[in-house]
């Protein structure tokens, strides 16, 4: 499974931009997921939800029971089990927007199960994104710009100076007034999206199976290989 985000790249100001990059599953809440309608130009349905249920461990009957998991299922339009019909979708751009922190990326990883899981096709169709917000803001005088990740934070210290130089670090979308929030994360003009990709199926099974399924030994032994790989480690 694949997304795309070209970290450190320059980032266009005037147009929506889904790009490609390697994507695996990650860091073990979400704020909301906003369905951007591609059937209503410019038009949101935002849902808020709470935890999601971790659904590679539930049972149907457990999962239906789930008012955030149902809360999705009738916000989509596409039923669920044997009576799933992607045709029926509300909606083309399916957008899980989470905080940048080891919290959001837990949410969206159950998000993604629970599609990869139940809703295959959605992603298969190419309707699944990801909101990419900003993890900083960095401003010298008059001058904003926002960073995706320490490189390139860091690269705005070089070209702006350190001197004088006023950082801001996102510990979630609620930090953001919401002129900030438009701008880098909602905005069809400005924002980066990721859009999510199956590539290889029996790998993003065995991903899924090992990550977020109920055999502890497996995920423990995976931890420990990749432990020393880890990137922008958030504690």
């Amino acid at each position: 499974m694949t997304a795309a985000h070209p970290l450190g790249s320059p980032r266009p100001a005037t147009r929506s931009r889904v790009a490609a990059a390697s994507w695996r599953l990650g860091v073990v809440l979400t704020l909301a997921v906003a369905l951007g309608g591609c059937r209503h130009k410019h038009k949101y349905a935002p849902r808020e939800v709470a935890k999601v249920l971790n659904v590679e461990k539930a049972s149907l009957d457990k999962m239906l029971s789930n008012e955030e998991i149902r809360t999705l299922i009738t916000a989509i339009g596409t039923g669920i089990a044997e009576d799933f019909d992607a045709d029926k979708a509300r909606y083309h751009r399916i957008i899980i927007m989470t905080d940048a922190d080891v919290d959001g990326a837990h949410i969206r990883t159950l998000l993604l199960t629970f599609f990869f899981r139940h809703m295959k096709a959605l992603i298969e169709r190419g309707y699944i994104y990801i909101a990419m917000p900003p993890l900083y803001r960095v401003q010298k005088g008059k001058a904003v710009r926002y960073a995706y990740d320490d490189a390139e934070r860091d690269r705005h210290f070089e070209e702006l100076g350190r001197k004088g130089i006023t950082l801001q670090r996102y510990k979630g979308l609620g930090e953001m007034n919401p002129d900030q929030l438009w701008a880098t994360t909602m905005d069809p003009q400005t924002r980066t999206m990721l859009r999510v990709k199956l590539e290889d199926l029996p790998e993003a099974e065995r991903m899924f199976t090992v990550l977020m399924g109920d055999q502890v030994e497996p995920r423990r032994k995976f931890i420990e290989e990749y432990a020393d790989s880890v990137r922008n480690l958030d504690i």
